[in-house]
């Protein structure tokens, strides 16, 4: 059985029940309640982290927000709500069940350095992409060794899922209003991590793909066959085409 045919199987069996019961986000609405809330650690509320944020505390998910400017994300918080709160890097990392990394790649070590004790053993969701002109040589390191298999180097420990590097930011945060319409190509080696990211992007307002494992995240980025907008079954055949 080749790797796209077992990645595609691991799909069906880890994240594929669930499918049918709609988005966690319009469950919530509709039952006026949150089942199955979780406590989330973010590290970076700039584009992508704060549409997220700003979608996972409307479903009832406790937030800890932090980045580099505590004001930005005390202002944010009292603007989402009583389940959000603010805090350093330390706070998020410890605070979340699941901690959400939206940084510069470029960043990453400096993470790792600073809160990587906190994440061992933590399902980490990695949205960083390495842009060279940006990033400079981690960048180039990165991409020439996989994105997905860098950030489990510089995050040792760390149970990754790379997920929402491949779409743009600007409509994350609508995403929810058409739910399921839009895969997101996710890859990771961890399958509790697949599931919990994989609900965690339901949320979102997006059907979560399973492409492979972390090795295959160097595709979860804008320039590859996978980045843009496409429905779950298209996402599924182009991804069948990498190695």
């Amino acid at each position: 059985m080749n790797r796209n045919r077992r990645a595609w199987l691991q799909y069906m069996a880890v994240v594929g029940a669930g499918a049918g019961l709609g988005t966690f986000g319009g469950l919530a609405r509709a039952a006026g309640t949150s089942p199955g809330r979780m406590k989330l650690g973010l590290i970076g509320t700039g584009r992508v982290g704060g549409a997220l944020a700003t979608v996972w505390a409307k479903t009832g998910h406790e937030l800890m927000l932090s980045s580099r400017n505590l004001d930005d994300d005390k202002a944010l918080a009292a603007k989402l709500g009583p389940n959000v709160r603010a805090g350093t890097t330390r706070d998020a990392a410890s605070f979340g069940d699941v901690v959400l990394i939206s940084v510069p790649y470029g960043a990453l070590p400096e993470i790792g350095k600073t809160v990587g004790d906190l994440l061992k053993g933590k399902i980490v969701i990695d949205t960083c992409n390495p842009f060279v002109n940006r990033d400079g040589e981690i960048a180039t390191w990165a991409r020439e060794k996989g994105a997905g298999l860098a950030s489990a180097e510089l995050l040792p420990g760390a149970r990754i899922v790379r997920a929402f590097n491949a779409i743009g930011f600007a409509r994350m945060g609508a995403a929810h209003e058409q739910p399921g319409k839009v895969g997101m190509p996710i890859a990771g080696d961890d399958k509790q991590a697949i599931e919990t990211a994989s609900r965690l992007v339901r949320d979102i307002g997006y059907e979560p793909v399973l492409v492979g494992g972390l090795a295959m995240g160097r595709y979860l980025m804008p320039g590859t066959p996978l980045a843009g907008e496409r429905t779950p079954d298209e996402i599924r055949q182009v991804a069948a085409t990498l190695k």
